[in-house]
C-alpha cells in the first residue's frame, strides 16, 4: 500500500487567450457561483425555460473533453471554472504504477468560456492520490470578487486570480496542520465563503474546522477535534437569533459562532449507537423554516428543530433502521435534500426516490423512476427545483423535467445528455453535480464536458 501524503506543491499556469480579452464581473443573478448555486440553496430561479424538450433533447451547445474528477462546475458572467485531475502516463499513455508515495498524477484547476467551452487557461500541480474512489477532486470551485476558491482531494487549498488563473495564495491542509493521512475519501465538504471568511473542514487537533481570512489564506480561528471531518458542507443559518455556523461531523452536528468558533450547541449523530467507520455524512444540512434535516447511508434521517429563542436544537424525529438494505424514511448518500411546503424530497439506499412528511417523517410516497426504473447501490440523482417543477440529473446522465408534490412524481419529459464511464458500485455512474446557470445546464462526467441550452425560443 503507498504511504499516505500530503501533494507536491509544483505548480504552473497556462494561458491561452490573451488575459485582457476577457474579464470578470461581479456576480449575477443567473450566475452558479459554488456548489448548489450562488444562494448555496440548489434552487435554479432563472425564467424563460423550455418547457419541454425538443425533438432528439436540448440543444447542445458545445463538448469538450475533460479528465477524471467529481468538481461540479461553477458558472461566473462568461466564464466556466471546474477541476479535474490527470493521472501520470508512460510514453505510450499506460498509467504510471502506483509509488510509495501514491498514485500519481495532476489535479487541474480549469478555467473554460461560457459560450464555446474554449479553454481560457489552466492551474496544474502535481498530486499523488492515497485516497480510495481516486478519480479526481470532489469539490466544486468557488467565484467571488475576481477570485476562485478550490479545494483538491488531497488538501490543497488555492485561492486564484479568476481572470488569469495566477496564484493569490495557497496552502496545504495536510503540512499546515500536520495531518498523518488525508480522509479516507479525501478532502470533499466545500468550502464556504462569509464576509472576509473562508470556512473549511480541515481536520486534526481542535482543527476540524478552520476559517481562514479569504485575501490572504490567514487562520482566523480553529475549533473542534474528531475523529473523521467527513464530507457535508458546511453551511450559514440564522436561528434563536443568532447566525450558526452548522458543521457536520462524524460523530455529532454542532452550531459555531461563525466569527469565533464558540460552540452553540452539539447534537450527537447518530443519536444511540457509534457510528459507521468510515463515516458517510455526505449531504448538504437543509433548513425548513424551524426545521433542520440530516441524513446517511446507514444511519437514515434525523430531523431537529431549531430553538426559536436562543440558539439550540431538539430531536424532532429520527430513522430507526441502520440497515441500508430495509431503509426507513431516507437513507441519503450524495444528492442534497430538498425541503418543500412541509415535505422532503430526496433519493434513498437504492435509488428510490421519496417524498416524507417533514414533521413525522412519515413515508408519503416513493417511485425508482426517476434513477432508471430499477434499484441499484447508491443509485442517486440530484434534484433541483426550478419554478413550479424540478429539473433532475441522475447518475446514469439523464435529464429530467418533473413535478414532486405530496401527490407524486409526474415526469414531463426527459433526455439522456451523458454517458456514465465511471465504474463505482458495480454500475457505471456520473456523480458529479451540474451547474444551471445562463439558461443552460454545465454538466462533467470523467471523459467529456457538455453545456446544453434549456432557454425556451422565445
Amino acid at each position: 500500500m503507498p504511504r499516505r501524503t500530503s501533494c507536491y506543491m509544483v505548480s504552473y499556469v497556462i494561458l491561452f487567450s490573451t488575459v485582457g480579452l476577457f474579464t470578470v464581473g461581479t456576480i449575477r443573478a443567473d450566475d452558479w457561483s459554488q456548489w448548489l448555486g450562488t444562494e448555496r440553496d440548489g434552487v435554479w430561479r432563472e425564467k424563460g425555460l423550455i418547457d419541454k424538450f425538443p425533438k432528439g433533447g436540448p440543444k447542445v451547445l458545445w463538448r469538450k473533453p475533460i479528465a477524471a474528477g467529481y468538481s461540479g462546475p461553477a458558472v461566473v458572467g462568461d466564464r466556466v471554472y471546474v477541476m479535474d485531475r490527470e493521472r501520470a502516463s508512460d510514453a505510450e499513455g499506460k498509467p504510471l504504477r502506483p509509488t510509495r508515495d501514491g498514485i500519481r498524477g495532476n489535479e487541474r484547476v480549469l478555467c473554460l468560456r461560457a459560450t464555446d467551452g474554449e479553454l481560457l487557461w489552466k492551474y496544474v500541480y502535481d498530486c499523488p492520490y492515497t485516497i480510495s474512489y481516486p478519480a479526481g477532486p470532489r469539490t466544486t470551485p468557488l467565484v467571488d470578487e475576481g477570485r476562485v476558491y478550490t479545494l483538491g482531494a488531497m488538501g490543497n487549498l488555492l485561492c486564484l486570480n479568476a481572470t488569469n488563473g495566477e496564484v493569490v495564495w495557497s496552502k496545504s491542509l495536510m503540512k499546515e496542520y500536520k495531518l498523518e493521512e488525508p480522509p479516507v475519501w479525501g478532502w470533499a465538504a466545500h468550502p464556504l465563503l462569509d464576509g472576509d471568511r473562508l470556512y473549511c473542514l480541515v481536520g486534526g487537533k481542535n482543527s476540524a474546522v478552520v476559517a481562514f481570512d479569504k485575501n490572504t489564506g490567514k487562520e482566523i480561528w480553529k475549533a473542534l477535534t474528531t475523529e473523521e471531518i467527513g464530507y457535508s458542507p458546511p453551511m450559514i443559518y440564522e436561528a434563536g437569533g443568532k447566525r450558526q455556523l452548522i458543521v457536520w461531523l462524524s460523530e455529532s452536528i454542532q452550531s459555531l459562532d461563525p466569527s469565533t468558533g464558540e460552540v452553540y450547541w452539539k447534537q450527537a449523530y447518530p443519536t444511540d449507537r457509534p457510528p459507521q467507520r468510515p463515516a458517510v455524512n455526505i449531504i448538504t444540512v437543509k433548513r425548513l423554516n424551524d426545521l433542520l434535516f440530516l441524513s446517511t447511508y446507514y444511519h437514515g434521517p434525523l430531523m431537529l428543530k431549531l430553538d426559536p429563542d436562543k440558539p439550540g436544537a431538539s430531536v424532532v424525529w429520527k430513522g430507526k433502521s441502520n440497515n441500508p438494505a430495509r431503509p426507513d424514511g431516507l437513507h441519503m448518500l450524495m444528492g442534497s435534500p430538498v425541503l418543500k411546503d412541509g415535505h422532503i424530497y430526496g433519493v434513498c439506499a437504492a435509488g428510490q426516490l421519496r417524498c416524507l412528511d417533514a414533521r413525522t417523517g412519515q413515508q408519503v410516497w416513493e417511485t425508482l423512476d426517476a434513477t432508471g426504473g430499477k434499484k441499484g447501490d447508491c443509485a442517486t440523482a440530484f434534484l433541483v427545483p426550478q419554478g413550479d417543477r424540478f429539473i433532475i440529473f441522475n447518475d446514469q446522465g439523464d435529464l429530467i423535467l418533473a413535478k414532486l408534490s405530496p401527490k407524486g412524481y409526474e415526469q414531463i419529459d426527459r433526455a439522456h445528455i451523458l454517458e456514465p464511464v465511471q465504474a463505482a458500485r458495480g454500475r457505471e455512474v456520473v456523480w458529479s453535480h451540474p451547474a444551471f446557470a445562463h439558461r443552460c445546464m454545465f454538466a462533467r462526467n470523467d471523459k467529456e464536458f457538455v453545456c446544453v441550452s434549456l432557454a425556451s425560443e422565445s
